[in-house]
């Protein structure tokens, strides 16, 4: 079996941080998590744990900034792939051996993203989605296939699975929630294969913070934008490929 990791993004999770990484050991030998300045009991707890691996931020940097700290963990290691996965009980530790099995089905046409998606398919207890998240997820999911050429469904879950040597083509700066969005982007550039792989929905908060003003959806919307047309400014030049650079409209 390849070497992998599973790791978890953490930000004061004191309340499902047990019960997931409990669960998610049953299915993975290495396990990394990314504490990113946790206050409220969940760093203290972990640091008790001898069957993780551990990263601490010192202060709260962004799930962004939490990946990106796993991502380059599995690059200079030099492991085969890294699974992330959420640690608010969204996401189905149980479906990690599918998902890596994925990503490694097909050496002589391989994967480089398994990305999680919640509307690929449907699922007995599915849970709707938020109504500002959905519509936000659709209409960015929209705009990306169109100026990618991208297939997704679903453009935010956490869920997927991931080979180092294409993380190692990645130059990810983004430290929010709107690092996905310049993954995508730049994977598309790399011409990276990707594959979406089906997982339930579910929403056991439906109220999420995404960090002051971004909290309103409107901003969050125009933040988002702004993410995609900063890094497709950035690349001119250096993925002509793409449809975008091409002389698709942007509307």
């Amino acid at each position: 079996m390849s070497n992998w990791y599973v790791t978890l993004p953490v930000y004061n999770e004191i309340s499902h941080v047990r019960e997931v990484l409990d669960e998610v050991s049953q299915y993975a030998e290495n396990i990394l998590v990314v504490d990113d300045g946790s206050t409220d009991g969940t760093r203290e707890y972990l640091q008790e744990r001898d069957d993780i691996t551990l990263i601490c931020h010192p202060e709260n940097r962004g799930y962004g900034a939490a990946l990106i700290s796993a991502f380059d963990f599995a690059v200079e290691k030099g492991i085969d792939a890294i699974i992330s996965i959420d640690c608010d009980g969204q996401h189905q530790p149980k479906l990690i051996p599918e998902m890596i099995e994925a990503l490694f089905r097909n050496e002589f046409a391989p994967i480089d993203i398994v990305s999680g998606s919640r509307y690929l398919d449907t699922f007995a207890g599915d849970v709707a989605a938020p109504e500002d998240r959905r519509q936000i997820n659709r209409s960015i999911t929209a705009q990306l296939n169109e100026q990618l050429g991208l297939e997704l469904t679903d453009t935010f879950c956490g869920f997927k699975a991931y080979r180092t040597e294409a993380l190692a083509k990645l130059n990810l700066t983004e430290t929010g929630y709107a690092m996905p969005l310049q993954l995508w982007i730049q994977a598309a550039c790399q011409n990276l294969k990707i594959e979406e792989f089906a997982v339930p929905r579910i929403y056991l908060e439906e109220e999420r913070s995404f960090g002051g003003s971004l909290d309103d959806s409107k901003r969050r919307m125009a933040h988002y934008q702004d993410i995609i047309s900063r890094e497709l400014d950035r690349l001119k030049g250096k993925c002509g490929q793409l449809p975008v650079l091409q002389g698709t409209s942007l509307e």
